[in-house]
């Protein structure tokens, strides 16, 4: 499954909110998201447009991770 290459980091914030994440914190240009769902678990989300690719490669490898799914799983239950 392809990556979206027009999302923002406004909207991969609101898209996560289907898994628990807040944005607990901003500082400048980013923002921190937390979940309590499997476990506590921050990510830092840059709040420019569009997010370029292998950082959103890298958030979404890590969200599954701690989700215990695949990227391509994240992406269909995410809607992305």
């Amino acid at each position: 499954m392809k990556l979206p290459r027009d999302l923002t980091g406004q909207n991969l914030a609101k898209s996560l909110r289907v898994l628990g994440y807040e944005i607990t914190r901003q500082a400048g240009s980013h923002l921190r998201v937390t979940t309590q769902v499997d476990g506590e678990h921050h990510e830092v989300v840059p709040n420019r447009s569009p997010i370029k690719l292998g950082t959103l490669q890298s958030i979404l490898k890590s969200i599954a991770a701690h989700h215990g799914m695949t990227r391509e799983e994240l992406l269909r239950k995410l809607d992305l």
